[in-house]
């Protein structure tokens, strides 16, 4: 198998991995958003743009970004977008004191979909860094050979 077949079966195996995490990432996001209008616990206007914008749409746009000749802009894209919402999320989360931290939400009912899916998001974003990063150096490498 020549380098360049090898890169392109690795990069539809990038693009498989980055679909999956991120599906399972949207459907936390739906269940973690759900979770702040049950509780309730409110955003800025800044935080639901960053919401939108980085933690929703990026990715999706990412995903897709994937499965075009644009895979580069795609990796990148799904690299910048997971590691700003995983810090996001951490320091909303997990750091500052607000009503959006998950000491600060009771485990009862919909604080406890909050709580796993706070989890879950932190998860999913780590692993969408990870293989974003795999796919931004696999194209690297690709280009390096070429």
């Amino acid at each position: 198998m020549s380098v360049h077949s090898q890169g392109n079966v690795e990069m539809r195996s990038i693009a498989r991995y980055g679909t999956i995490i991120v599906i399972i990432h949207a459907l936390a996001v739906i269940l973690h958003g759900l979770a702040h209008r049950e509780i309730p616990v409110p955003l800025s206007p800044f935080q639901h743009w960053f919401v939108a914008s980085i933690i929703v749409v990026a990715p999706i746009a990412a995903m897709i970004l994937l499965w075009t000749p644009l895979q580069q802009l795609g990796s990148w894209l799904l690299l910048c977008s997971m590691a700003g919402a995983l810090l996001f999320g951490v320091y909303h989360h997990f750091i500052v004191l607000s009503p959006d931290r998950i000491s600060q939400v009771p485990l009862t009912d919909w604080g406890i979909v909050f709580h796993i899916t706070a989890i879950l998001l932190s998860l999913t974003e780590g692993i969408g860094c990870a293989i974003s990063a795999w796919g931004v150096s696999t194209l690297q490498r690709r280009e390096q050979v070429l």
